[in-house]
């Protein structure tokens, strides 16, 4: 290792310090050369302006006090269109001070109006506490804010507070759940709070995607009704971080038309960013003997280890608290053989810390006594860590816009500064680390949220209609006739001439769980202590807590003990083993009738709807290191999914002449709907686990070879609607991911899966790069456009058991 020096010792020129920190760790872990790819990105200069004249002088002079001299452009720009009365979302990069452009106008307003109300809605509780801060600080210092009484309503708010919030704080900062569980289901209770509501603040607004943005876009629905009801027309002011269609995710979010704030003023430094490929180890082999990358985690804690030796504050994201504590560990034992005095500058940070403890963490790190710290995401939201060196990213996080959360907290000073993503054994990480346009150039992905989906709208219509009676109208701009018609069906609402009812003795707030799956909830315990962990819909619970399963909550480690699904109920006791566990399932998929289809010759490609069977039939318990351990049988039962699938198929004749006779068909296919499930998230906000997918030589309905990626909740997510809508970049990508993996016959890297219930057999990497070439020759021909194809509707067939992902 490098001798020890003090930060920033002889680089006068801050533009370079990110890659003279790249250049020290690089020759820290010569002669490996694991670097795919590194840039210098420029500083960015502030842009400012003047103050709108429409804010409170007392406004004003707080914010004064807490050094912000003048607003950067897209502070004022939104809080412009907030006070004007048009709902807006300000998408810029992360420290570039979103809270300022909802402070202007919620604060000017608050003060002018002595009975106006704001409500504050956050993902995690850790953000909203922060928020919460900041804006008691702001209040404090004026006398004439004092009496806005800013007060958290959350799960850990007391009773007592509670009560005392819901009569005197005229700013209430909470979550969507409580929105949904507490706040609308008792709005009697809040009527004068909801009667001068003024703005409604919904920040890191791009974290809401999949079921879990659905639910809280028809959650934000319903608080627009009761608003409404009450004489109330609040304002949406949204904060998100960088991404595609701000406005119209906004807008989708929301159900009102958002304008977009885009234009980023905040400053920030120079970065240098690198890409890194872990190494394939020579003496560790996967499943079927294939090769096994060098874990992203132990490289990530070797590249911390060599900054701390620079002096450059470092904090380095991995997925799991274990795997936090792991990396801190890791990079100790490599200071201790340097300076033992530089291993007690490193620690781990996780969830769950009380407030003065992360206080006391942001300190240390600011003034440097902590040179290092590994963290799960619980830093990526809600702690003001500024002044970073380096950030290190242990796999990546699954959206473009969670890499920059975390990569942006380097250098917020305007400093220069280091960002390394080190890529896991995943198909979109090999993607991404050869691919540096995808990551650093592209537009950060859009939200994906389909509020319309059955499965989702009939639970929360329920709620809607017990909270107040749905209008014809409204079920008519819902689109919501057939959902509540099959609910009246069932008993659960009634239609009278002033509209839908729910009937005596429904309950349905408390069966919705927002965060969690559709249906049928299990709750996760604990056994020692009977707390509950969290929930997972029934679908889904035999592949994620099925006896002997690992599974990981906010960073802590458990073991399943017990699985009851009559019960609805997993037992779990806390643990560190030193393996992982991933499912294997059996999956059968059966084609409904096609959304939209096209035909290109020999080629077609659809969105359909589909019903997929699941049986997980055992495990695998992985080392640290990747190697197989053992496998573990299962008898679990059988699960029935209706969802949406995207798929195409291809004639044996088309295959034959791009060189994949019959015999490889089955591996050829099974590979390269591996690979596309992997790289799915590219262009879907969604993780690998949203999504599942089959392949099959001659599937009854279609009776062609054929490829499925579906969605893994009831109705869809809309994960499958953005894969057919971006079919071609989607495999392309694929294609790319394998060709670009220097495995000979497949790895976990490109076309392997950890969910296969085939054990990963047959898979043929070289026949999946002609299958993916073939699609995408054929949907990207200009001499052969593609034919629109007539809704079609398949015959109820019995498909054979295929291998699940």
């Amino acid at each position: 290792m490098t001798p020890p020096i003090s930060p920033r010792a002889g680089n006068p020129d801050s533009s370079t310090y990110g890659r003279i920190l790249l250049n020290s760790v690089l020759s820290g872990v010569s002669p490996e050369d694991p670097v795919t790819f590194a840039v210098d990105r420029p500083a960015q200069q502030a842009h400012t302006t003047e103050w709108p004249q429409w804010v409170s002088g007392n406004v004003v002079r707080a914010l004064q006090e807490q050094g912000i001299a003048k607003p950067w452009i897209h502070q004022a720009q939104a809080a412009d269109l907030a006070h004007s009365g048009t709902h807006v979302v300000v998408s810029t990069g992360t420290a570039s001070g979103k809270s300022l452009a909802y402070q202007l106008p919620v604060l000017t307003a608050l003060e002018a109006d002595s009975t106006a109300t704001t409500l504050y809605l956050s993902p995690t509780k850790a953000l909203g506490a922060d928020q919460l801060r900041a804006v008691t600080t702001l209040t404090d210092t004026q006398p004439t804010l004092t009496d806005i009484h800013p007060c958290a309503f959350d799960g850990d708010t007391s009773t007592e507070i509670r009560h005392w919030a819901r009569e005197n704080s005229r700013w209430i900062f909470t979550n969507p759940d409580m929105l949904h569980i507490s706040m609308l289901r008792t709005h009697g209770r809040w009527a004068h709070f909801l009667r001068h509501l003024k703005y409604v603040v919904v920040d890191e607004c791009h974290s809401y995607r999949g079921v879990f943005g659905s639910n809280v876009a028809l959650v934000l629905r319903r608080l627009r009704r009761l608003a409404a009801r009450y004489g109330a027309e609040p304002v949406f002011v949204l904060a998100s971080a960088t991404t595609s269609g701000p406005a119209e995710a906004a807008s989708r979010l929301i159900g009102a038309p958002c304008s977009e704030v885009t234009t980023d003023g905040s400053p920030h430094g120079p970065r240098t960013v690198a890409l890194w490929e872990p190494p394939l180890m020579e003496d560790v082999t996967g499943e079927n003997g294939s090769p096994v990358r060098r874990p992203a985690g132990t490289d990530a804690a070797r590249i911390m280890s060599e900054l701390v030796v620079e002096g450059a504050r470092t904090l380095t994201f991995v997925r799991s608290r274990r795997g936090a504590e792991l990396a801190a560990l890791a990079t100790k034992r490599h200071l201790t053989d340097v300076d033992p005095a530089l291993a007690e500058r490193v620690s781990p940070y996780r969830a769950g810390y009380l407030a003065e403890d992360r206080r006391e963490l942001e300190a240390a790190l600011a003034d440097g006594r902590l040179l290092g710290v590994a963290t799960t995401n619980a830093l990526e939201l809600g702690v003001d860590i500024a002044g970073l060196d380096a950030v290190v990213v242990a796999g990546f996080p699954g959206t473009v816009a969670s890499f920059w959360q975390q990569g942006g907290r380097s250098g917020r000073r305007g400093e220069g500064s280091l960002v390394v993503l080190v890529a896991r054994d995943d198909p979109l990480d090999t993607y991404l680390v050869h691919n540096p346009e995808a990551l650093l150039d592209k537009p950060v992905e859009a939200t994906v949220t389909d509020p319309s989906n059955p499965y989702v709208l009939g639970p929360q219509l329920l709620c809607a209609a017990m909270e107040l009676p749905l209008s014809d109208s409204e079920v008519a701009e819902l689109g919501a006739q057939q959902v509540l018609t099959e609910l009246a069906a069932d008993g659960l609402v009634r239609h009278r001439a002033h509209g839908w009812f729910v009937t005596a003795g429904t309950h349905p707030h408390s069966a919705v769980d927002i965060r969690g799956g559709i249906g049928m909830q299990v709750a996760i315990v604990e056994t020692e202590s009977g707390r509950m962990l969290g929930t997972v819909d029934a679908g889904k619970a035999p592949a994620t807590v099925h006896p002997g399963a690992v599974h990981i909550h906010q960073g802590d480690t458990f073991v399943v003990d017990e699985l009851d699904l009559e019960q609805g109920l997993a037992l779990v006791h806390a643990d560190n083993p030193e393996w992982t566990t991933s499912a294997r399932e059996t999956t059968e998929i059966a084609v409904h009738d096609t959304i939209e289809r096209e035909l290109f010759d020999e080629v077609e490609v659809a969105l359909a709807h589909v019903e997929v069977t699941h049986q997980v039939v055992g495990y695998l318990r992985r080392g640290t290191s990747g190697e197989v351990l053992d496998y573990t049988e299962l008898d679990m039962p059988r699960h029935t999914l209706p969802t949406r699938a995207v798929m195409y198929t291809i004639t044996p004749e088309l295959l034959d002449r791009a060189g994949v006779e019959y015999s490889r068909v089955p591996g050829a296919l099974h590979a390269a709907e591996h690979a596309a499930i992997g790289l799915l998230p590219l262009v879907a906000m969604c993780d690998r686990g949203d999504i599942g997918g089959v392949s099959t030589a001659l599937h009854p309905n279609t009776l062609l070879p054929t490829v499925f990626v579906y969605d893994g909740h009831p109705g869809g997510a809309g994960f499958a609607d953005r894969g057919y809508a971006r079919l071609r970049q989607w495999l392309t990508a694929t294609r790319d991911a394998i060709m670009f993996c220097v495995c000979e016959f497949g790895c976990p890297s490109c076309v392997y899966s950890p969910k296969c219930g085939n054990g990963n057999d047959p898979l043929d990497k070289k026949g999946a790069i002609a299958v993916l070439a073939t699609v995408i020759d054929a949907i990207t021909r200009p001499d052969q456009p593609g034919q629109s194809q007539p809704h079609h509707e398949y015959p109820k067939t019995t498909t054979p058991p295929e291998p699940g992902r």
